[in-house]
């Protein structure tokens, strides 16, 4: 994924302010996921699990990163996509939905883990971030479609 954002900040980056804040929030998202999921370099070497305080922080981060998508971005890209003709409205009204299936499962991730009262469920951690960066993965894959309207349309 880090390597899917890299890509996409060398195409897109320094175009939008737009773009380059959205590539931003999702960075910072990924690292901070990197991070409680010990992906390297952030690997821990005793093999503990993450604080339940580090995981909760990275809910809030993956709700806001989620709401800014839906409430903020999504609505100003496709109403860039609108005065650009119907075929990016259309492409925009087709992938917004589709990104918003990859929501569920972020929604479920941030439930689980912000509702927890007991840190016991820190042991179905690496199945959960599992499912979450399967999700994250997909859901990036579409924005950059979008980007790429954005981009290709409107800079």
């Amino acid at each position: 994924m880090l390597r899917q954002l890299e890509k996409a900040e060398q195409k897109w980056g320094g175009s939008n302010t737009l773009i380059d804040q959205w590539l931003n929030n999702r960075r910072n998202l990924l690292i901070n996921y990197c991070q409680i999921a010990g992906i390297p370099p952030y690997e821990e070497t005793d093999k503990s699990l993450p604080a339940f305080d580090s995981v909760k922080q990275f809910c809030d981060q993956l709700m806001d990163y989620v709401s800014e998508g839906h409430f903020e971005i999504y609505n100003q890209v496709v109403t860039a996509c609108e005065k650009n003709g119907s075929t990016s409205q259309e492409l925009a009204q087709k992938l917004v939905p589709q990104i918003s299936e990859t929501t569920d499962t972020a929604l479920d991730f941030n439930d689980k883990y912000t509702e927890a009262e007991d840190e016991q469920v820190l042991f179905h951690l690496d199945k959960d971030l599992s499912s979450l960066g399967h999700a994250m993965e997909t859901r990036f894959e579409l924005e950059d479609k979008l980007l790429e309207v954005l981009h290709s349309k409107h800079s």
